[in-house]
């Protein structure tokens, strides 16, 4: 019998330590016996998995810890996205991630305008195309606050910023730049006059929410392509996301799209429906790939409570169920990782290494220690090179 392989990936989980939870992380603090029985019966170490030079994105990371490497991959964080939506993209097409974005006193408020609906911003995103779009510019609505703008046969050389990471930043100072830059700033400023009335604004005015202050603009590249996980490792895929990043990645490498009902990408998503879907999909896949959003969201927010929750859930919900259900099987192996560290100190990404915790069949334990970065830290096992983790997992 193969064997059967399940990655957990909480989104944003790592963390620095903070006083408010007496020199621990939020990792550290959560209640996680699940990851723990991972770590202390299995393997733990670190990974990098933004190569030095590259922004410490969730699109370069996943496609790190998916086995690819980003410098030889990556076209920019919007192409992925695109894939995921089914935009047709030819070869001179830029396309750029249109966030809805709250900015206040000239700043940065809120990267996703208070996570508006998915109903809410597909309205925006028909107004804007009826005021804004043309024979050479179209907006395509996403989920919640992720949209995307395709340019047609167009010429950028730009530097853009992700909103996430640059909260309370005045915009000024993170404006795209280079050229092509006039260009997307005139949409942004056009955007915000658009929505300055807006209906939607009315209401989320009256309701004391976070109001649609603008488009953001950002994650810039032309078309991508990736070898499919196959042909490169033998082993046939499932991912299971809310996120239209990773379910790009995943279409790009051949992995079928596991659709849950209630998965949101946000702290009230739907862990028991992913865990019930990936347990499912094990009697058919060799790999089967999960990926929850929520401590990310949570720690862009500052959110120390709201991120320790997402984790304490993931672990209840998603990695307890699936290593139950992988013991079923003659021959199995469980991988959890971040894919990279979402401080709620910063709210921003940042690039250092995550630990990573794996066990089942062949796995011999190393520390008999709790899931945490200090304990990876200890381990001694580093592995540089992000794209290798992947390797290292199935074949170690």
């Amino acid at each position: 019998m193969n064997t059967k392989y399940a990655i957990i990936v909480p989104d944003g989980a790592a963390d620095k330590p903070l006083e408010e939870l007496g020199g621990e992380t939020v990792l550290q603090a959560a209640e996680t016996p699940n990851m723990d029985k991972i770590s202390t019966q299995g393997r733990i170490g670190l990974v990098r998995t933004i190569p030095a030079g590259l922004e410490p994105g969730s699109d370069v990371a996943q496609m790190s810890l998916l086995g690819y490497d980003p410098l030889k991959f990556y076209t920019g964080r919007a192409p992925i996205e695109a894939v995921a939506r089914n935009i047709q993209l030819s070869p001179n097409d830029w396309v750029f991630r249109c966030n809805l974005v709250t900015i206040s006193d000239g700043k940065m408020e809120d990267h996703s305008a208070g996570h508006i609906s998915t109903e809410e911003g597909g309205k925006l995103i028909k107004d804007l195309n009826e005021q804004l779009s043309n024979e050479k510019l179209h907006f395509y609505p996403g989920v919640s606050y992720r949209h995307l703008l395709v340019f047609k046969d167009a010429d950028f050389d730009v530097k853009t910023y992700p909103p996430h990471d640059f909260i309370g930043t005045a915009v000024d100072k993170i404006l795209p730049r280079g050229k092509g830059a006039d260009v997307l700033i005139d949409l942004i400023a056009r955007s915000q006059q658009l929505f300055i009335n807006h209906d939607i604004n009315k209401i989320k005015k009256d309701l004391g929410e976070n109001q649609v202050s603008s488009i953001w603009l950002w994650g810039q590249g032309k078309k991508a392509r990736m070898e499919s996980f196959e042909k490169r490792f033998g082993l046939n895929g499932a991912a299971i996301t809310a996120v239209d990043l990773v379910r790009g990645l995943a279409m790009l490498i051949g992995f079928d799209l596991l659709n849950v009902p209630g998965a949101t990408g946000f702290v009230d998503t739907n862990y028991q429906g992913k865990a019930s879907a990936a347990i499912e999909a094990l009697d058919k896949y060799d790999l089967v790939f999960i990926h929850i959003e929520a401590p990310d969201e949570a720690g862009h927010n500052g959110n120390i409570e709201m991120k320790k929750k997402a984790i304490e859930q993931i672990d209840k919900y998603i990695v307890g169920p699936v290593l139950e259900a992988l013991q079923y099987y003659e021959k199995w192996r469980i991988l959890v990782l971040p894919d990279h560290p979402t401080p709620v100190s910063s709210r921003a990404h940042s690039p250092e290494p995550v630990p990573f915790a794996m066990a089942g069949t062949g796995v011999s334990g190393i520390l008999n220690a709790a899931f945490s970065e200090a304990n990876a830290a200890k381990s001694g096992i580093k592995i540089d090179n992000g794209c290798e983790l992947m390797e290292y997992f199935l074949k170690s």
